[in-house]
């Protein structure tokens, strides 16, 4: 297809199509002549992709850039592929290893991996930047008075693990490695406020079951 094709079944404008071209975002089209290239469905599809990183994300450009070079990268195996694009992602800040919550934290976290037998992620422990950042939480907590230790923690690991296979089982049922890591990471990125929004709304509904309205 043609990038005015392409920008009609995208709902991208050819502009934006050609910025996100610029900008690294979206591979460059088969090149048909010196002013003309053609495009596929995996130019649709990064188009997505790269909505949701921006839009619904509100990841920044260079950002967004570093995880599709990841995305990527078939020099990779498909956990390492996937992993360094979550890595890339926004994480927030890194613990302060002067405080004593943080300490505590980190203690907990590592209990809280062993409890559930994730051996990756333990041995990963923090040259990973989500495990930093589930540490900051935790920390958080401890300082505001709530002692979110391992046994607390463990049940809410265990359902978001089951979300985990979910989105992974989705991933495998798409053909190319490619799409497999794209759909992975756009899960990721897109099912976090509906995960959100889904944890306030069971909580409503689980207060009026037990309390009434």
């Amino acid at each position: 297809m043609r990038l005015a094709e392409l920008s009609e079944r995208s709902g991208v404008s050819t502009a934006t199509v050609k910025y996100y071209l610029r900008e690294g975002l979206l591979p460059p089209g088969r090149r048909v002549s010196a002013t003309t290239a053609d495009y596929d469905d995996g130019h649709l599809r990064r188009l997505r992709l790269i909505r949701a990183l921006l839009q619904v994300g509100g990841i920044p450009v260079a950002t967004a850039r570093e995880v599709l070079r990841h995305v990527d990268d078939d020099s990779l195996g498909r956990t390492i592929r996937l992993g360094a694009a979550l890595w890339a992602l926004p994480q927030g800040p890194d613990p302060d290893d002067s405080d004593e919550a943080v300490a505590t934290a980190r203690l907990e976290v590592d209990r809280l991996l062993d409890i559930l037998g994730w051996t990756t992620a333990r041995e990963l422990g923090a040259l990973s930047p989500v495990h930093r950042s589930l540490v900051v939480a935790v920390a958080s907590l401890i300082r505001l008075g709530y002692p979110w230790h391992a046994e607390l923690m463990a049940p809410y690991a265990e359902l978001m693990h089951q979300a985990a296979v979910r989105d992974l089982d989705f991933a495998e049922t798409h053909p190319s490695e490619a799409e497999k890591v794209e759909t992975a990471v756009a899960a990721a990125v897109l099912f976090h406020p509906v995960l959100k929004a889904l944890h306030r709304l069971a909580q409503e509904e689980e207060s009026a079951r037990r309390y009434g309205l």
